[in-house]
């Protein structure tokens, strides 16, 4: 789970008064992409000339996560489309996936009009994480220095207004290293990073019911 975006990318989100993500929604799009950014440095996923996502290597990855996305980049989807598409199951496949290996204790409620509580065992953890994304944030170095799943968290979290990782406050002064950041997503994929630009956009269209499946 050390390199694992998706996971990681969770725990930035995840906020002990809630039991769960900070706001539901919002992680599943950034747990989405971070599993897409994740298939992306590994060199899974690619981008053709008109902009669609392609997968290279027909082996599994022996994730859930990660294959399942796998199996929808194989239809031949832009980035934006990806992001949204199955972002609930991929959620729960995330928490599941961190359940099983102890970071995570889930409370299934009685009934199906209420969401499941989650405690995360070890604060210690989220903690370590947050720090580590806050030397990416405040750093001196180039941003071209920092480890790639670093840049790139902190990009999502910048982009999913994850205000326990980046303060507006923070977001103002440190405008140009978080963009460096998102920019850096382009040497991977061009749309990838537009997607990760355009992530607020996308949180405030599924939030209102547009956000596709």
């Amino acid at each position: 789970m050390n390199d694992d975006l998706a996971c990681l990318m969770y725990l930035l989100a995840y906020d002990d008064a809630a039991k769960g993500p900070y706001n539901r929604s919002r992680t599943e799009l950034l747990v989405r992409t971070a599993a897409l950014i994740d298939l992306a440095l590994r060199g899974r996923l690619e981008e053709d000339s008109g902009g669609t996502v392609t997968v290279s290597g027909a082996q599994p990855t022996g994730d859930p996560v990660l294959d399942g996305v796998l199996s929808d980049a194989a239809a031949a989807h832009g980035w934006k489309r990806l992001v949204r598409r199955h972002r609930k199951q991929t959620l729960t496949q995330v928490e599941d996936r961190l359940a099983a290996a102890g970071v995570l204790t889930v409370k299934t409620p009685r009934t199906r009009f209420f969401t499941r509580r989650l405690t995360v065992n070890d604060r210690a953890v989220p903690a370590a994480l947050r720090a580590r994304v806050s030397v990416a944030l405040h750093g001196n170095g180039p941003v071209t220095e920092l480890p790639a799943a670093d840049a790139a968290l902190l990009a999502l979290a910048a982009a999913g207004g994850i205000r326990s990782v980046v303060s507006r406050q923070d977001h103002k002064t440190f405008r140009g290293r978080i963009d460096a950041c998102t920019e850096r997503l382009a040497t991977y994929a061009p749309g990838l990073e537009k997607a990760v630009r355009t992530l607020s956009t996308t949180m405030i269209a599924a939030q209102g019911g547009m956000g596709g499946s």
